[in-house]
Parts: C-alpha cells; structure tokens; sequence
C-alpha cells in the first residue's frame, strides 16, 4: 500500500468547532494544508479560528478553488526542499 505524501484539507463548517481533526490528523501523521475557499478571516468571528491550524503546515483562504491548487503547490515544495 502506497500512502500520500501529504493532505490537503478543506474542513469546512467544522472547522472552528470540531476537536476530531486533531486526533485524526495526528494518527495519519502526514504534512497537511489547510485550505478554504473563501477567507475565512473576512467572515463571521467565530469561524476566525481553526483547529487544524496548529497541526498543518500552512493555511490558504479565499482564492476559490485556485486555493486547492496553490495548497497542492505548496504541500508539494515542502516535500522537496
């Protein structure tokens, strides 16, 4: 079996309230980016915070789904250098 590098996530609404990412991300032990389609930091306050922010390796917001492709690119140079 062949595991991936690394993940790219997109938590969604469970992102400011649900601590299971935390464990799950922990027991795959994988690089992770955090990625949103909309900035989440322009939007309501209680979606500011994240918990799977301490546990990834960046966080990118608000470029729509160029955001997925800029986290790929981002999990990718971090693998290589």
């Amino acid at each position: 079996c062949v595991s991936p590098p690394g993940v790219v996530l997109n938590p969604g609404a469970t992102t400011p309230t649900w601590l299971g990412w935390i464990v799950a991300i922990a027991a795959v032990e994988l690089p992770l980016v955090e990625g949103h389609l909309s900035n989440i930091h322009a939007r309501e306050s209680f979606r500011h915070s994240s918990y799977i922010a301490p546990v990834a390796i960046g966080q990118i917001c608000g470029f729509g789904p160029l955001g997925y492709v800029m986290a790929l690119q981002a999990l990718q140079q971090r693998l290589t250098s």
